[in-house]
């Protein structure tokens, strides 16, 4: 088979530009930034009594959550591009067909990066120098799995920075609370993304690419993947109690608990893997479980004051 990258047209009036902004937000799922904004509200939520909580601080923050994540999968997508173009699953993603061009892929990553890091310097200076190391790991997990089958563990911990970088921004430091919690959100994302990659477990076995699929197989990695989960519920439960939160939390965390075991049954049915169903999973059961559990988190909050 021979792939065929397809050049956009050139010149382009406001719906040629209209279009390529939108392609850029499919190409990093922006939508996505779903699965991150609610657990960085709570851990606003965990820190809320010795945080500085002005109006200017917070749009800060949410401007560096969504500017780092934002990066990490436009590096995603630049690392994987000609991996991309030789998988079925993926040979249609945007940087492959042309629909977005490498120049654009490569602004967006450097605009993106530059956005976390200036964000950050605004809201301290601890911050600011603490921007680069966290960029560096965010970015570095795009080649991972050219190394290492713990690649989801990487992007774990990873994502475990979310809630730790908040607690900083907003206290100065890093409460064990916001520790503990970070460490849920990591495996949680960690372990869907396990689920996720059990779609290219052949592909990246032919490529010489490293998973836990790959390297464990599918019961296999259906184990890594319920372990995870459990961590992760732990870790969220941990956490609120440990900042001393009360009802709404644990509302919220019986909702994850239960949103997560569900996905479980509805991807692997009596351990019996359903592929047709992660693409589901992985939006819907993982964007509904976050949203509902801030909103959980967040009721406790306005309870509490």
């Amino acid at each position: 088979m021979t792939l065929r990258l397809r050049t956009p047209p050139d010149g382009g009036g406001p719906t040629l530009r209209a279009h390529g902004i939108v392609a850029l937000a499919r190409m990093v799922k922006l939508s996505h930034s779903l699965f991150a904004l609610p657990f960085a509200a709570a851990a606003v939520v965990l820190v809320a009594p010795e945080a500085t909580l002005s109006a200017g601080r917070l749009a800060l923050v949410a401007i560096a959550v969504v500017a780092a994540r934002t990066a990490a999968m436009a590096m995603n997508r630049v690392a994987d591009r000609w991996f991309d173009a030789r998988n079925p699953r993926t040979m249609r993603r945007e940087l492959v067909t042309g629909e977005v061009s490498p120049r654009a892929a490569w602004a967006l990553l450097g605009g993106s990066a530059a956005t976390f890091v200036a964000s950050a310097a605004l809201i301290s200076e601890l911050c600011g120098w603490l921007a680069l190391p966290v960029l560096g790991i965010l970015l570095g997990y795009s080649y991972a799995k050219r190394f290492t089958w713990s690649c989801h563990l990487w992007l774990g911990v990873a994502q475990m920075l979310a809630p730790v970088g908040v607690a900083i921004a907003l206290t100065g430091t890093a409460p064990l609370a916001s520790i503990v919690l970070g460490a849920g959100v990591g495996a949680w994302i960690a372990g869907f993304d396990v689920f996720y990659a059990l779609q290219d477990m052949e592909y990246d076995r032919a490529a010489g690419l490293n998973s836990i699929p790959a390297r464990f197989g599918v019961a296999g990695a259906l184990w890594w993947a319920r372990g995870l989960h459990v961590a992760a519920v732990l870790g969220v439960a941990a956490g609120g109690a440990l900042a001393h939160r009360g009802a709404g939390w644990l509302a919220g965390t019986v909702i994850l608990a239960a949103v997560v075991a569900a996905e479980h049954v509805y991807v692997a049915p009596r351990g019996a893997l359903r592929p047709e169903r992660i693409n589901v999973a992985f939006f819907n059961y993982n964007a509904f479980a976050s949203v509902a559990f801030a909103a959980c988190a967040l009721a406790d909050l306005a309870l509490s004051w």
